[in-house]
């Protein structure tokens, strides 16, 4: 665990490297800097945790659309990697959108207020995403009257580009979060047990807006997920808040409360996992999501 806490130490180091290319603003004024008037992976809510971490090395390879409410599309290509950190108990996970493709509509571009000499520009285009790097640490495992306990802290990079097209922030970013989760058996046939797991979240998460500001937010999640050893099924509603919210900046807010609806399926087929999410933006998060991906899993770790 000494090398994980040093990791740790490392990502917290390397989230001041980036700085955002636009002036400073009273303390007092929102930013609109958030997730209301960027694309939807300029930080989105991070898909919470269920208790667990992955004891097996998983690679995923997904595809994402996106329908905002402003008339706008997005779709991109997005991998992910879990790797376990010489336990079980502790993994490294990296993931990102490779490659993003977006058309961008009148209406969103004047709401997201992107300069009238980009406008041409920002109707469409093509790039690459922040990539967030986590280490998730299991602290407790579940026992008859015990739940299961998981830590994680992430860095969000500030590799996406294309701010004043209103992408991404171009600024670093940063959460820490933990969950609590426990399992009731639905059956007694233990080939086909079903489970119905609870799990509770809570965090901290920020992200620069600026030369020498950030917006502070907390992190919160609940999960229900049904699930046997052939497939899984989820409903997550979770969100962060800023404190930007009350601030004022020419009338407008800065919208930095989303909160958003999601629906998950796994299913298991030996080492494959096919994946599938249906999110929806409930506040300050104006978009549909879709997603259909398939993962790979090997027990480097070689568990009897």
């Amino acid at each position: 665990m000494k090398y994980v806490c040093l990791f740790v130490c490392c990502l917290l180091g390397l989230s001041g490297w980036a700085q955002t290319p636009i002036d400073k603003s009273p303390n007092g004024t929102a930013t609109l800097i958030s997730p209301y008037y960027f694309g939807p992976n300029a930080f989105e809510v991070p898909e919470m945790l269920d208790g667990r971490v992955h004891r097996e090395l998983r690679a995923e390879l997904a595809g994402d659309y996106f329908k905002g409410y402003r008339g706008d599309h997005t779709a991109d290509a997005r991998l992910k990697l879990n790797i376990p950190l010489w336990t079980e108990r502790a993994n490294l996970s990296v993931w990102m959108p490779v490659m993003e493709w977006y058309h961008n509509s009148d209406d969103n571009m004047a709401t997201c207020r992107v300069p009238d000499e980009r406008k041409a520009d920002a109707r469409r285009g093509h790039l690459s995403g922040d990539v967030y790097v986590s280490v998730d640490m299991q602290l407790l495992r579940e026992k008859r009257f015990r739940p299961d306990w998981v830590m994680r802290a992430a860095l969000r990079t500030a590799s996406g580009g294309e701010f004043y097209h209103a992408r991404y922030y171009d600024g670093p970013g940063y959460f820490f979060d933990t969950s609590l989760a426990k399992s009731f058996a639905l059956g007694h046939n233990r080939q086909w047990e079903h489970r119905l797991r609870l799990a509770l979240s809570t965090g901290f998460l920020c992200w620069q807006t600026d030369n020498g500001r950030q917006n502070d937010a907390v992190q919160y999640g609940v999960l229900l997920k049904w699930e046997n050893r052939r497939f899984s099924l989820s409903e997550t509603l979770a969100g962060y808040s800023g404190w930007e919210n009350g601030c004022r900046n020419g009338g407008a807010e800065a919208h930095d409360r989303p909160m958003v609806l999601g629906t998950d399926f796994q299913y298991h087929i030996r080492k494959f996992d096919i994946v599938a999410r249906y999110q929806y933006g409930l506040r300050d998060y104006p978009y549909h999501q879709v997603r259909i991906g398939l993962a790979y899993r090997w027990d480097i770790l070689k568990k009897k």
